[in-house]
């Protein structure tokens, strides 16, 4: 393989890395406007299960 070869397929690899980097970042966009289009006025959802401590209780 001559160094032209080798120079073509890492520039074709970096193309494909940005283009891949890229279109990532275009469907994450497209689907957190959709997420924050469909959950608006919604309360997030607690990240666990555990019951309220006593200090909580005693506080409502």
């Amino acid at each position: 393989m001559s160094l032209g070869e080798i120079g073509a397929i890492l520039l074709f690899l970096v193309v494909v890395f940005i283009f891949g980097h890229l279109w990532f970042r275009f469907i994450e966009t497209i689907l957190r406007r959709m997420k924050k289009l469909f959950t608006r006025h919604q309360k997030p959802p607690a990240w666990h299960t555990l019951p309220p401590d006593e200090e909580d209780r005693k506080n409502v």
